[in-house]
């Protein structure tokens, strides 16, 4: 028995009958998902600019953010349109070691299954951070401290989700150019989450050096809350 043909959707261009072939659903929504992931941020970005005249340090005012956010920001494109074009684009061919990973049917389903609670869970806590919310650092900017909700667990838990929605994207689209793409900002995630904890130490002094024993950086270090003194 031969297998199915790739679905199709009909394009929405005038005064054209042809179509334009889906081969990876999972892909596309994905991708549909991690673009309105970064849509969501640069709206909440816009939204700080209107109401403070700062874009929540979308563009940092310090000098090392600032030359982080010429690696990260193409990054960030990749990982969109990578998804975008293999799901509309022919199958890639695969070191051989990662073919099974593009060959098992239920495996892209659960990727995406993770991406959307990846989603879902980081609007929550953009919610929870909420006039805290920066996308950045500015040494010159005292923001108060967060420590309920997810923040009582761990002290990145948007990092953290935005990890785990990388390592999904990995096993969901393995070439080369995703994985490096995936581990770079993985990368970039861990060091900018020291950049913030010695921040927020000159800041918040004792009081966040006692959060930081009682909580993990990206995983909890205990299922009991932190509670301050």
């Amino acid at each position: 028995m031969s297998p199915p043909p790739p679905l199709a959707i009909r394009s929405s261009r005038a005064h054209n009958d042809g179509s334009v072939i889906v081969h990876s659903f999972p892909d596309l929504i994905a991708g549909i998902i991690v673009t309105a992931y970064w849509a969501r941020a640069m709206r909440l970005a816009y939204k700080f600019k209107k109401q403070t005249g700062n874009a929540a340090n979308f563009t940092p005012a310090e000098d090392i953010g600032r030359k982080i956010r010429i690696i990260w920001r193409p990054l960030v494109v990749i990982w969109i349109t990578h998804l975008f074009v293999n799901a509309f684009g022919e199958k890639q061919k695969l070191p051989h070691i990662l073919a099974p990973l593009a060959e098992n049917r239920i495996l892209p389903w659960i990727c995406v299954a993770i991406l959307a609670a990846g989603l879902c869970a980081t609007l929550l806590c953009w919610k929870r951070m909420g006039k805290s919310w920066r996308m950045g650092i500015n040494p010159n900017e005292k923001t108060q401290l967060i420590v309920s909700g997810p923040y009582a667990y761990i002290r990145h838990p948007i990092y953290a989700i935005q990890s785990l929605m990388l390592l999904a994207t990995i096993i969901l689209l393995p070439s080369p150019l995703m994985i490096i793409a995936c581990l770079l900002m993985m990368t970039f995630l861990q060091w900018e989450a020291r950049r913030e904890e010695k921040y927020l130490v000159i800041h918040h002094g004792q009081g966040y050096a006692d959060y930081c024993r009682q909580t993990g950086g990206f995983v909890p270090r205990s299922l009991r809350p932190f509670r301050s003194a």
